[in-house]
C-alpha cells in the first residue's frame, strides 16, 4: 500500500541554538538504543543524532531514499518524532510518520519496505527521559553500527549543525497501516480461531500496544478485556516489577474471569504475563515457550535469563550473550553464519527475536522478525492454553522453571555501579566476605557485570543498568522463599556497602 501524504505540526517558532554535537551528559546508548534526559534530548541532539543515523544508513546503502519514524505514548515524543523527521529532510531523504505504533510493528514495516527507521521511545523508563531506537532495514543496528553513528555525530561540523537547527519538519507522507500490518502477520499465521473460548485480560497503562493487543487477541478469537488505561505514561518495567504493578495484576486475576493478564512495556517490546492465578511468569520463560512452539532449537540468550534454559531440554544449543539486544543479534547472525539454523532469541525481560522464518504443517510462514517483540512470547502463553486445556499455571510447571527474580537500586550513578562490580570480581577476598551469609562461592562470570554461583546452586548476579542509574540485581533458586531472601539480601547488601563508602545517602 502506497504512503498517503499528510502534514505534521510546524516546527517550533524559533530554531533550537546551534551546539556542538559532542552529547550531553546524560545521552549515551545502553542496553537498546540512545537514552537520556528529555531535556538533553529535545531539540538539536535528536537531530543531530538522526542525521548521523542517516548518513550511517547512506554509507551501508547510497540507494535509501526513505527513513521510517515511530514514536510511544510519552509526553515528548511527538516532539522528539518531528526533530528527527526534520533531520532525515536535511539529509536529503523523505521521512515516513508512522505516527504511535508498536516498536515491532515499525522494524516489521522497515523490513517490508527495505528502508532504516528510528523510534522514538524511553521503553520503560520513566517520562522525564527518553530515546532513539535505530533500524535498519533487516532489523535492529548492530553494537558496531552504534560506533559508526556516534562517528558520524562526532564529525558533524557547525556549518552542518546551522543548517540542522533551521531545518523545518515539512509535510511528510504518513504509514497508518503498519500496525494492522503487524497483526495480520500473526493472525494468517496462528489462525483467527486459535484462541477460541480464552478470556484474556489485556492490562493498557500507557502501553503504545494497548489498542493493537486488543485487537489482535479478538481477531484470534479470544474475548478480552481491557483494564487499567492510563491519561499519563506509566513506566511498566516487565522484568523488574513494581509492588504496585503486582498488586494490581493480583487483584485483577482474582476475579476468576481470566485465562491470563497480559501487557508490554512502553513499546511494546517486551511481555508482561500472568497466570489465571495473576502470578507474573518470568520474560525468560516466555522466551523459551516461544521457541517450544515454535520448534526452534537454537536459542540465543542473555547471561541473566535462568538456567531452566539449559536443563529444560527444549534447546539443542543454548549461546549466551551480554545484555542487550544487540548483542542477542550479533550472536543469532554469527549462529547463522555458523550453519546453525532454527534460531531464536530472547532476553530476561522477555522481549524475543526470530531469525529463522518458520513453516507449519499447513505451509504458513511466520517470517523472521530479528527485534525484539512482546506479541510473540505472549502468544506462545496463550496459544497452549487453547490447545491443550490446561492453565497457564499448570503448562509453566511442567517445565522446573524455579524461582529468579530480579529488582533494582534506582538513582546510583553507572560509575558507582561499576566501581562495586570491579571490587567484588577483583577482590576474591572481598567477595568472599560480601557473601559470608548467603552462600559459599562455587564460581563467578563477568560476561556482563558479575554473576556468582553459590553453594547448592543459587544465583546472584550484580550489572549496571545500560539505560537508567540503577544498580540491577538477579537472584535464581530453585526454592521461592530462597529466591526472595537472597533478593532483598542482595539488594541491600549492596546498598549498605554503597553507604558504607560514603557513595550513596542513608
Amino acid at each position: 500500500m502506497s504512503a498517503s501524504s499528510s502534514a505534521v505540526a510546524a516546527a517550533p517558532d524559533a530554531p533550537p541554538p546551534v551546539v556542538m554535537a559532542s552529547p550531553p551528559d546524560s545521552l549515551k546508548f545502553g542496553t537498546s538504543g540512545l537514552r537520556g534526559l528529555v531535556t538533553e534530548l529535545l531539540g538539536m541532539p535528536s537531530r543531530a543524532y538522526s542525521l548521523a543515523f542517516a548518513l550511517h544508513a547512506l554509507d551501508r546503502d547510497p540507494t535509501t531514499t526513505q527513513i521510517l519514524v515511530g514514536r510511544d505514548l510519552r509526553s515528548s515524543s511527538p516532539a522528539i518524532a518531528l526533530d528527527c523527521m526534520a533531520a532525515i529532510h536535511q539529509a536529503g531523504l523523505e521521512p515516513i510518520d508512522c505516527g504511535a505504533l508498536p516498536t515491532p510493528a515499525l522494524a516489521l514495516e522497515a523490513q517490508r519496505r527495505g528502508c532504516p527507521a528510528i523510534m522514538v521511545t524511553g521503553s520503560h523508563i520513566p517520562d522525564d527521559r527518553n530515546g532513539l531506537k535505530f533500524y535498519s532495514a533487516t532489523g535492529e543496528i548492530t553494537k558496531a553500527d552504534e560506533v559508526a553513528i556516534v562517528s558520524r555525530h562526532a564529525g558533524l561540523g557547525l556549518p552542518t549543525l546551522a543548517a540542522l537547527s533551521a531545518a523545518e519538519a515539512r509535510s511528510v507522507s504518513s504509514e497508518p497501516e503498519a500496525s494492522r500490518r503487524y497483526i495480520d502477520r500473526y493472525v494468517a499465521f496462528f489462525g483467527a480461531d486459535s484462541l477460541t473460548g480464552r478470556r484474556v485480560a489485556v492490562y493498557q497503562h500507557s502501553s503504545v500496544a494497548r489498542d493493537v493487543l486488543v485487537d489482535l487477541l479478538r481477531a484470534m478469537g479470544a474475548e478480552v478485556i481491557g483494564v487499567g488505561r492510563a491519561d499519563r505514561f506509566i513506566p511498566v518495567d516487565t522484568e523488574a516489577h513494581e509492588p504496585e504493578l503486582v498488586a494490581y495484576i493480583h487483584e485483577v486475576a482474582q476475579s476468576g474471569r481470566f485465562d491470563a493478564i497480559v501487557s508490554t512495556d512502553g513499546d511494546a517490546d517486551r511481555p508482561l504475563v500472568a497466570d489465571e492465578s495473576g502470578k507474573i511468569l518470568r520474560g525468560d520463560v516466555l522466551g523459551l515457550l516461544a521457541a517450544d512452539m515454535l520448534g526452534l532449537r537454537t536459542v540465543v540468550t542473555p547471561v541473566t535469563s535462568g538456567s531452566v534454559i539449559d536443563r529444560s531440554g527444549l534447546a539443542d544449543r543454548v549461546i549466551r550473550t551480554k545484555v542487550g539486544s544487540p548483542f542477542v543479534v550479533a550472536a543469532m547472525e554469527d549462529a547463522a553464519e555458523g550453519g546453525l539454523g532454527d534460531i531464536i532469541g530472547f532476553e530476561a525481560n522477555g522481549g524475543t527475536l526470530l531469525q529463522s522464518s518458520v513453516v507449519d504443517s499447513a505451509g504458513r510462514r511466520l517470517p523472521a522478525l530479528p527485534t525484539r517483540d512482546a506479541v510473540l512470547p505472549i502468544l506462545a502463553s496463550l496459544i497452549p492454553i487453547a490447545r491443550s486445556g490446561l492453565p497457564l499455571s499448570r503448562i509453566v510447571e511442567r517445565l522446573d522453571v524455579g524461582h529468579a527474580l530480579a529488582d533494582r537500586l534506582k538513582d546510583v550513578p553507572s560509575q558507582l555501579s561499576l566501581q562495586l562490580l570491579e571490587q567484588l570480581s577483583g577482590d576474591d577476598l572481598f567477595a568472599r566476605r560480601f557473601f559470608s551469609s548467603v552462600g559459599e562461592i562455587v564460581s563467578m562470570n563477568r560476561l556482563d557485570g558479575v554473576r556468582f554461583e553459590l553453594a547448592g546452586g543459587a544465583i546472584i548476579h550484580y550489572r549496571a543498568s545500560g539505560n537508567a542509574p540503577e544498580l540491577r540485581c538477579y537472584v535464581e533458586a530453585q526454592e521461592e522463599r530462597r529466591a526472595l531472601d537472597l533478593l532483598d539480601w542482595g539488594l541491600e547488601a549492596a546498598r549498605h556497602q554503597l553507604v558504607r563508602k560514603g557513595q550513596l545517602p542513608i
